[in-house]
C-alpha cells in the first residue's frame, strides 16, 4: 500500500509540473528497423548511464532498474552471477543467464547454446543499455526470450584520464581508471580504455570475492560514413560460493552458510578474454552492409559440496567442474532502403561456434576436502549454428507500417566421451535442434504523440550444455533427452510521448511447449526437464518525465501470471512457475544537474517468489528503498564527483533470489540489510 501511495504522489507531481520538453531523436538499435523508440512496434527500453556516478559501479542491477517484467535479482554471490529473467524466461537458472540474449558492443555475451553472463559488462565505460522484451526478440534466434544490449562510450574531445574509488559495507573496495580521447582526423580512432579491480568480504560468511575487469574500445568514423568498432574485454573472478539456506537458517541468521560450504571450500575461478569488431558501411544512399566477428575463451573451475559417498557411483562426474571454452562467430547483414516504395529490407546470416574441453574431478584427495582429486569426467564438446534471417519494414500508409521477419535457427551439439572405465561406458552423442521463427508487427501512428501496435512471433530455446550436463536419473553422460522449447508470443501495446511524459503500456501472452524447467538442484548440481505446456501472460506499464529543470521522475509496474498449463508429473495445471514474481513495481525521483548537488530516492517492490514446482514455500514479498546524494563540479581541466548512498534504507530482512527446486531445501539466498557505499572520481583533461 505504501508503494501505491508513493506512485500516486509521483503521478500527481508530474501533472503539477508538466511542461513541453524537446528531446533529441534517438533511434532504437536492437530491432534493426532504424525507428525511434516511440515508433518501434515492440517493448523496448533505453537506459543511459548516469550523468554522475552514484553507485559503486560493479553490478548491472545498479543501472538497469524499473524495466517492466525484467526481474534482475542480485544473489550477492559473485560465483553465480546475477539472476536475470524477462517475462519469466530465464527464472530457472541457478547461475548465469538462460533464455535471454546479451550483447556487449554488438559482441555476443551469450554462448551459441543460450548460456550467458553479465560479468564482463563494464559500468565504468558504459554509455547506455537497451532492453528488448516480447515477440521482437525472436529476431535474435535461439534463447531469445528477451535481449539486453549494452554499449560502451566512444572517446570524445580532448584526451583525459579518470581515476575513481568506491568503498562500502563488508570491506568492499572498487578502484578504476578510464583513459579516453577523440579522433584528431578521420583516419585516427577515438578510444576508451577502462580497467577496474574489486575486492569484497561479502555480506554473508564465505562470500569473499575479487574481480579484475578491463574493457577497451577503438572507434573509426571515416569520411565515407563507414564506422568501425574494435572491442577487447578481459575478466577474471575468484569468488567463494555461500550457497543457499533453508527458511529456518535464514530466519536464524541470514549471514550464515551451511557447514559443507566451509568443509568443501565451495568456490569458482573464472577467466575470460574476448575480442571482436563491427563494421557499418554505406554503399550508397540505398544500401548498407554490416559485419561483425568475434573470438574468445572462457575457463571455469568450480568446487561444489557434493558428499564423498555420493561420488562413489562409477557414473558420477565428481564434485569439481573444470572446463575451457573457445568460442567464435560472425554476423553479416545487408540493408536496402527504398528499393521498393516506402520499404526497408535486411538480409543476413549469423554464425556461432563453441568448442569445450570439459572435465570433472573428485572434490577431495584422501581425507582432504575442497581440492581437485581424481579425474571422473573427460569429454570434448562442440556446438555450432548458422542462422539465416530476413527482415522487412513497409510503410504502406502514412500512419501504418508492417514489420516482418523470419529466421531459421539451428543448433548442433556433439559430445565425444574420453572417460571410459569399468561401470562407466561410452557416453558420446550428438543432437540437432532447428526451427523456423517468423515474426510480424503492425503499427498505427494514431496521432504524432501516440502509437499503437500488435505483434506475434514464434520463439525457440534449446537447452544449454550446462543444462544437459547431468541426467535426472543420476546416470553418466549428457541428458540428450532434454528437448528444446517452442513458444507462440503475442503482444499489443500503446506508446505516447507528450507534455505529460513518456508512457508505454503493453499486454502480452506467451504459450510454450516443452518449456525447460528445473528438475531439482542438490549440493550445487542442477538438472532440468521439459514441462508439457506453460503459459505466461500479463501487463506492463512505464512512465518517465523531466518534471522541472533537472528533476526527473520514473515509475513502472508489471503483472505477470506464469503457470504450468498442463498436468506434468506431480505438477497440476495452474500451478505457478517458481522463481517468477507476479507483481513488480518501481518508482524513482531524482535531481540530476550536470554540476552541483544531485541526489535521488528509489523504491522497489517485488512480489513473493515460489521456490519449487509444488508451490509449498515462497520467498516473501518486499519493498526496499535506496537514497543517494552527491556533488559534482568542474574547474578548468579538472572534474570532480563524489557520492554517498544507502541501500535498503529501512533495514528490511528479505530474500534477494531463490534456488528453484533445491533438493536440500536450501532455496533462499538472503539479500543485504542496510548497507552503504561512497566514492570519489577525478578527471583531468590534457
Amino acid at each position: 500500500m505504501r508503494f501505491q501511495l508513493l506512485l500516486l504522489s509521483v503521478c500527481v507531481c508530474q501533472s503539477l509540473y508538466a511542461e513541453e520538453t524537446v528531446l533529441p531523436v534517438i533511434t532504437a538499435e536492437a530491432t534493426h528497423t532504424d525507428t525511434t523508440y516511440q515508433n518501434t512496434p515492440a517493448s523496448i527500453y533505453r537506459i543511459d548511464a548516469p550523468k554522475q556516478q552514484n553507485n559503486i559501479g560493479v553490478n548491472l542491477t545498479e543501472v538497469v532498474q524499473g524495466i517492466p517484467s525484467l526481474q534482475l535479482n542480485n544473489r550477492l554471490n559473485y560465483a553465480q552471477d546475477l539472476q536475470l529473467s524477462m517475462r519469466g524466461y530465464g527464472a530457472r537458472s541457478t547461475f548465469g543467464v538462460r533464455g535471454i540474449r546479451i550483447y556487449v558492443d554488438g559482441i555476443p555475451a551469450t554462448m551459441p547454446d543460450g548460456q550467458g553472463q553479465t560479468s564482463n559488462i563494464d559500468l565504468n565505460s558504459l554509455d547506455h543499455v537497451e532492453v528488448l522484451t516480447g515477440p521482437f526478440s525472436s529476431l535474435y534466434g535461439n534463447s531469445s526470450g528477451g535481449a539486453v544490449l549494452t554499449t560502451s562510450k566512444e572517446g570524445t574531445g580532448r584526451d583525459s584520464v579518470t581515476v575513481n574509488y568506491g568503498g562500502g559495507s563488508h570491506n568492499t573496495n572498487h578502484t578504476g581508471i578510464v583513459l579516453q580521447g577523440g579522433a584528431k582526423s578521420s583516419n585516427e580512432p577515438t578510444y576508451v580504455v577502462s580497467s577496474s579491480y574489486l575486492n569484497s568480504d561479502g555480506y554473508r560468511d564465505h562470500s569473499k570475492a575479487d574481480k579484475v575487469l578491463t574493457n577497451a574500445k577503438l572507434t573509426w568514423n571515416l569520411d565515407d560514413g563507414t564506422k568501425i568498432n574494435w572491442i577487447t574485454n578481459y575478466t577474471k573472478i575468484n569468488a567463494d560460493d555461500p550457497m543457499g539456506l533453508t527458511r529456518e537458517q535464514w530466519k536464524q541468521n541470514p549471514r550464515q552458510v551451511v557447514a559443507s560450504a566451509d568443509t568443501f571450500n565451495t568456490r569458482k575461478e573464472l577467466t575470460q578474454l574476448q575480442t571482436g569488431a563491427t563494421l557499418t558501411k554505406p554503399i550508397n544512399d540505398h544500401n548498407e552492409i554490416y559485419a561483425m566477428g568475434y573470438v574468445g575463451s572462457r575457463d571455469i573451475t568450480q568446487y561444489q559440496s557434493i558428499p564423498v559417498a555420493v561420488q562413489k557411483n562409477p557414473k558420477h562426474a565428481g564434485g569439481v567442474i573444470d572446463f575451457s571454452r573457445t568460442y567464435y562467430g560472425a554476423d553479416f547483414r545487408w540493408t536496402g532502403k527504398e528499393l521498393l516504395p516506402n520499404t526497408t529490407l535486411s538480409a543476413g546470416v549469423a554464425l556461432d561456434a563453441m568448442d569445450e574441453d570439459r572435465k570433472g574431478y573428485e572434490n577431495f584427495s584422501g581425507s582432504t576436502l575442497g581440492v581437485k582429486g581424481n579425474l571422473r569426467r573427460n569429454e570434448e564438446n562442440t556446438l555450432w549454428n548458422i542462422d539465416p534471417y530476413l527482415q522487412a519494414s513497409w510503410q504502406f500508409l502514412p500512419t501504418w507500417r508492417l514489420d516482418t521477419g523470419v529466421r531459421y535457427s539451428n543448433v548442433h551439439y556433439k559430445s565425444k566421451d574420453h572417460y571410459i572405465t569399468t561401470g562407466n561406458g561410452d557416453d558420446s552423442g550428438k543432437q540437432t535442434y532447428e526451427k523456423v521463427l517468423p515474426s510480424a508487427a503492425l503499427s498505427w501512428q494514431i496521432i504524432p504523440q501516440l502509437t499503437a501496435y500488435a505483434s506475434y512471433a514464434k520463439g525457440f530455446e534449446t537447452p544449454t550444455f550446462t543444462e544437459m550436463a547431468y541426467r535426472t536419473d543420476g546416470q553418466g553422460g549428457f541428458n540428450f533427452e532434454l528437448n528444446p522449447s517452442t513458444s507462440d508470443n503475442y503482444e499489443a501495446g500503446l506508446k505516447s510521448d507528450n507534455h505529460l511524459g513518456n508512457f508505454t503500456l503493453a499486454v502480452f501472452q506467451s504459450k510454450t511447449k516443452n518449456d525447460i524447467v528445473s528438475a531439482g538442484t542438490k549440493d550445487g548440481r542442477a538438472t532440468y526437464r521439459n514441462a508439457d505446456k506453460t503459459l505466461r501472460e500479463g501487463v506492463e506499464f512505464s512512465w518517465n518525465k523531466k518534471l522541472w529543470q533537472d528533476l526527473v521522475a520514473q515509475a513502472s509496474y508489471s503483472y505477470l501470471d506464469a503457470t504450468f498449463d498442463a498436468n506434468s508429473g506431480d505438477i497440476k495445471k495452474g500451478t505457478n512457475i517458481p522463481g517468477i514474481a507476479k507483481n513488480q513495481a518501481f518508482a524513482r525521483l531524482a535531481w540530476q544537474p550536470k554540476n552541483g548537488v544531485y541526489g535521488g530516492v528509489d523504491v522497489r517492490y517485488m512480489d513473493r517468489l515460489y521456490v519449487n514446482d509444488a508451490n509449498t514455500d515462497a520467498a516473501p514479498s518486499y519493498t526496499v528503498t535506496s537514497a543517494n546524494v552527491g556533488y559534482a563540479y568542474t574547474l578548468r581541466d579538472w572534474s570532480f564527483n563524489t557520492y554517498a548512498r544507502v541501500d535498503n534504507l529501512f533495514n528490511r530482512n528479505y530474500i534477494g533470489s531463490v534456488i528453484v527446486n533445491d533438493g536440500n531445501g536450501r532455496y533462499f539466498e538472503p539479500a543485504d540489510k542496510r548497507n552503504w557505499s561512497a566514492g570519489l572520481s577525478v578527471t583531468k583533461q590534457f
